[in-house]
């Protein structure tokens, strides 16, 4: 049998980990990925290079796709009804305010799952695209893949419009993060 205290810093261990991860998608993420949509004119979030890459708004889709099949329905108990290829297929304009709304209620899903969820369960598996998981790395691959597409679409603001998005100041020599104050995370 295992120590209560040992217990007790694996729970604190799983909590902290469930929070942090919620942190990064709705405290980090989030907000970057609004304040690049605030630079952006709806034509310039659904262009593409070419046909084989994908717009900033495919990618929003796509990562709410990814969120509620991994977390909401993965590791949480909603119905999965994606359709992951519709995502990359939709071409029709939808504007940033959908956008943000979908992403943001998306995001409120995914951390209502997280704070529902028994961090004794981390290491219980789920089946999620065909594959068997446990619930800690679903959260893991989740956090992750919201990491890589925020850069994408951070590198694609930038190009379309040679700004920076001051996430940071320098000013003191230590980094003040300018992007989480004021509404859809603008400075």
């Amino acid at each position: 049998m295992m120590p209560d205290s040992t217990k007790t810093d694996d729970h604190a261990i799983a909590r902290s980990f469930l929070a942090r991860a919620s942190e990064y998608m709705r405290g980090d993420y989030l907000p970057k990925i609004e304040r690049c949509l605030e630079k952006l004119s709806d034509e310039q979030i659904w262009w593409r290079a070419n046909q084989e890459s994908n717009s900033i708004g495919n990618l929003i889709l796509h990562l709410c796709g990814n969120a509620r099949q991994w977390i909401v329905c993965g590791v949480g108990s909603a119905p999965d009804a994606r359709n992951r290829d519709s995502e990359f297929e939709q071409r029709d304009v939808i504007p940033r305010d959908e956008l943000i709304t979908l992403l943001r209620s998306t995001l409120s899903d995914v951390q209502t799952t997280l704070q529902s969820l028994d961090p004794s369960t981390l290491l219980e598996y789920r089946k999620i695209q065909g594959n068997d998981v446990d619930i800690l790395e679903a959260i893991f691959h989740v956090t992750e893949h919201f990491s890589m597409h925020t850069g994408q679409i951070i590198m694609l603001t930038k190009m379309m419009t040679s700004d920076d998005l001051r996430f940071y100041e320098f000013d003191a020599g230590v980094p003040v993060v300018r992007w989480r104050s004021g509404p859809a995370g603008s400075a």
